[in-house]
């Protein structure tokens, strides 16, 4: 049973093609990397898989069920795009990263022992024991970022998939992803990851999906980047490799805040 199953996923966004006949399939336990220039189509493609963007042609499942009847979402974490942990709201890292438990206990029911050690444990992942007291507003970007990995990983998920998460971010907090990955990866969890590059993660990565002009351009073996696709061979799509796409990056529309970054 694939944990995502995309077929012949087709988005339209501001009346220009994003996503053009996509088909996609991870299986469980798989380590993907999601890679692409600006414009390819690669967040596109992720926010299409949580329902974020919604499709004109094609299908997207979940663990086997359609999207529009998707409902366990506890069994997925998603860290969007350029998030932030603060979002205007005065709370302590630890209070955030707790808010990743809520899916996992009744409504209105105090957190348990065990709610509390997945807390504790997903901030040590990230390498923030030391500020589980402090403000969020008050870390850097980057920490702010561990933070929201921190609180996705809390929920325990099945599906863990995050959109350019070291985007902007310093080499101390693109290694304490990796290790926190690295958590994720000996759970037997499934990981989809979107970057322009990989660094500290590459290690992780089982198999690399490479985004050009919103169609899959390379589907196998891992590569570092998007450069690397002319030397490996994998799953192709010939047209892709000639000038004169007629793609063009879509407009910025309401469902899509990072046209910059598709």
């Amino acid at each position: 049973m694939p944990v995502i199953e995309v077929r012949d996923g087709t988005v339209v966004l501001g009346g220009r093609p994003v996503l053009r006949g996509v088909d996609l399939r991870v299986e469980p336990g798989e380590v993907v990397a999601v890679l692409g220039a600006n414009g390819s189509g690669k967040s596109t493609l992720v926010r299409t898989m949580m329902g974020l963007v919604p499709t004109v042609r094609g299908e997207v499942s979940l663990f086997d069920t359609p999207l529009d009847r998707f409902r366990d979402w506890q069994r997925i974490g998603f860290v969007p795009q350029r998030a932030t942990a603060a979002a205007g709201v005065p709370a302590s890292v630890r209070e955030v990263v707790a808010s990743g438990r809520l899916s996992r206990r009744p409504l209105l029911r105090p957190m348990r022992m065990a709610d509390r050690a997945a807390v504790e444990e997903a901030i040590a992942a990230v390498g923030l024991a030391d500020r589980a007291k402090d403000g969020v507003s008050t870390l850097s970007g980057g920490q702010q970022q561990r933070v929201l990995i921190a609180r996705a990983l809390a929920g325990e998920p099945e599906l863990f998939v995050l959109d350019e998460p070291t985007a902007g971010v310093d080499q101390p907090s693109q290694q304490a992803f990796a290790d926190a990955l690295q958590v994720l990866v000996a759970r037997g969890a499934t990981i989809v990851l979107v970057a322009h590059e990989l660094g500290p993660m590459a290690p992780l990565i089982g198999r690399t999906v490479v985004m050009r002009d919103g169609r899959v351009a390379y589907d196998g073996r891992p590569i570092v980047d998007a450069h690397e696709l002319e030397h490996h061979h994998g799953h192709h799509h010939p047209d892709l490799q000639q000038p004169g796409s007629d793609y063009v990056p879509a407009v910025a529309s309401p469902m899509d805040q990072e046209p910059e970054d598709r």
